[in-house]
């Protein structure tokens, strides 16, 4: 194993061309640099030195681990410097998980503006249900979410887990323009016993509020499509094969033949950031902060 002081007597060794240079650089003295070069020499299973005239040059695979070494150390110095400047700069990966709707609507804005201000700061995206992000940030896969939750089935979550609300919107049923109620403003969910309904997979927040919702009102729902995505619901409504609670960020993905109701009793979703309070870093904070402006 090469140890970082040895490959540093050998980098000083090309750069100054000279085992006294060297040791000047290193403010050693030549016979602890030479001693340093010895022990490489030995681990390295090959001359690194040959004799040039008054002095020494490198062999050719002292060229080679020469230039490994420099690799190395310019590497080494870098770490060392992103980790001086972890206190106050926004640098490095920042993993974000979220539900669809809010990272096709609230991302993008946020990390044209984080990467253009930190040019060091990489993120990454997934997106997903809140029953599925949360274990990973919990076990620290993920530094950031955007989670929903609904007023009629608030999310349950874990300490430890800070949380800032971004959006409070209405949540809307979304019917075909064929609808027998498709010239209302307002609906009663009781009116909709008989409607067959797309929605997020069973276990998600969006289908347990649109059970809940539903059966508080006496009726049992005819959930058929299992669907993630608000655009691939609203095309299903659009041709009457169901309707569907849509939120307010999501309307615009509406085909035309799309009508929205509001609920009565009315109905809400907050999205929410999400992140492991011992795990607030820079890039989460200037990240919440983008969302947030």
């Amino acid at each position: 194993m090469f140890t970082l002081d040895r490959l540093r007597a050998l980098a000083a060794v090309a750069a100054h061309g000279s085992i006294a240079r060297a040791a000047r650089s290193m403010h050693m003295t030549p016979s602890g640099v030479s001693q340093q070069l010895a022990k490489l020499e030995r681990e390295a299973g090959h001359p690194l030195l040959e004799p040039h005239g008054r002095s020494v040059r490198l062999t050719h695979a002292g060229r080679i681990l020469a230039g490994h070494a420099d690799r190395l150390l310019a590497q080494l110095a870098a770490a060392q410097a992103d980790l001086a400047d972890l206190g106050d700069e926004v640098l490095g990966p920042l993993r974000i998980g979220g539900v669809g709707s809010a990272v096709r609507t609230l991302l993008p804005e946020a990390l044209a503006t984080l990467v253009a201000a930190h040019p060091r700061l990489t993120p990454t995206v997934v997106d997903g249900e809140a029953i599925d992000l949360l274990p990973l940030l919990l076990n620290g896969e993920l530094d950031l979410l955007l989670i929903e939750s609904w007023a009629n089935r608030p999310l349950p979550v874990p300490e430890g887990v800070t949380q800032r609300q971004l959006v409070s919107e209405e949540v809307y049923v979304a019917v075909s323009e064929r609808h027998p109620l498709a010239d209302r403003d307002t609906v009663d969910l009781a009116e909709l016993a008989d409607t067959v309904w797309a929605c997020c997979p069973p276990g998600t927040e969006p289908y347990e509020a649109l059970v809940q919702a539903l059966r508080a009102r006496g009726v049992e729902p005819d959930i058929r499509y299992a669907v993630a995505e608000h655009p691939t619901q609203l095309a299903l409504v659009a041709r009457s094969l169901a309707a569907a609670l849509i939120p307010a960020m999501s309307r615009d993905a509406a085909p035309p033949a799309v009508r929205f109701l509001l609920a009565h009793p009315p109905l809400r979703r907050d999205i929410r950031a999400a992140w492991l309070t011992r795990g607030e870093s820079p890039p989460v904070r200037a990240c919440v902060a983008a969302l947030t402006a």
